[in-house]
C-alpha cells in the first residue's frame, strides 16, 4: 500500500481483510530500519484478536549528516550527535505531514480517530508525538519508545486543544546512548507542561526495546483501546 510517498506494510487483522479492523496502530521505525522491523512484534501485543489493524510505514530514503551523507531510510536528518541541536525542520515537517495523511486514511476507511494509536522508536517516536500532539481530532493514544521531542518550542505553539488529553506513553532505556535517558525525563516534563497525561516507563536497556516494556505497552493498548 501506498499512501502519498509513504509505502506502508499492513497487517490485518483476523476476518475479512476488508471490514474486519475496528481500531488502527500506526507505528513508525527508527532510523536505518524500514516498517518491517516491528512487524514481528505485533503478534505479540494481543491487539489483532481484538479487531486492530497495523500500519507500519517505510520512512523515505534520504542522506543522514551523522553518518556521514549515507542514504537510508529516515524521518528526518541528523546533524549533530546531541539530537536537539540544528533540528532538520523541513524534514521533521514533512515526515509529520505524511503521518497525518496516514491517520486521514485511516479514517477514510471507517475508522474513528479516538480508534487510532500512533506509535513509534526514536525518530519514529519524535514524529508521532508532533504529529498525534498537533493534529486536529481526538486521537486514541500516542506511544513514544526511546524517543525525545524534536520540536519542543513549536509544538507549545501548535499542539491542539482536543489532544492535550489524549494518553501519551513514554518508555525508554536507561542505559540509552543514543538518545540518552535525560531526553526522556525532558520530554515528560515538556509535555506535562502542556498539560498531557504521561504513562512513564524506564527500563534497564539501551536504545532497544526489552520484553517487560513489550508487557507494559500490551497492557497500555489494552487500555486505551478497550
Amino acid at each position: 500500500m501506498t499512501t502519498d510517498t509513504l509505502e506502508c506494510l499492513i497487517i490485518e487483522p483476523p476476518g475479512d481483510p476488508a471490514g474486519a479492523a475496528t481500531a488502527t496502530v500506526i507505528w513508525l521505525h527508527g532510523l536505518g530500519a524500514d516498517g518491517h522491523d516491528f512487524e514481528p512484534l505485533v503478534p505479540e501485543l494481543g491487539a489483532l484478536e481484538r479487531g486492530v489493524r497495523f500500519v507500519l510505514p517505510h520512512a523515505l530514503e534520504r542522506p543522514v549528516t551523522i553518518n556521514g551523507g549515507y542514504v537510508m531510510r529516515a524521518w528526518y536528518d541528523i546533524r549533530r550527535p546531541d539530537l536537539r541541536v540544528e533540528a532538520d525542520v523541513e524534514g521533521i515537517r514533512a515526515s509529520v505531514a505524511a503521518v497525518a495523511a496516514l491517520i486521514d486514511a485511516e479514517i477514510a476507511r471507517g475508522i474513528a480517530p479516538e480508534r487510532i494509536v500512533l506509535a513509534g522508536f526514536s525518530q519514529g517516536g519524535a514524529i508521532v508525538l508532533h504529529a498525534g500532539l498537533t493534529y486536529p481530532r481526538r486521537l486514541g493514544g500516542i506511544l513514544a519508545l526511546s524517543t525525545y521531542l524534536a520540536l519542543p518550542t513549536e509544538l507549545a505553539a501548535e499542539i491542539a486543544a482536543v489532544n492535550r488529553a489524549t494518553p501519551v506513553f513514554i518508555g525508554h532505556g536507561s542505559d540509552d546512548t543514543i538518545a540518552p535517558f535525560a531526553l526522556a525525563e525532558e520530554t515528560r516534563t515538556q509535555l506535562q507542561a502542556l498539560g498531557c497525561p504521561i504513562e512513564f516507563h524506564a527500563y534497564r536497556m539501551p536504545h532497544s526495546v526489552c520484553m517487560e516494556e513489550v508487557a507494559d505497552i500490551r497492557a497500555w493498548l489494552s487500555r486505551v483501546l478497550m
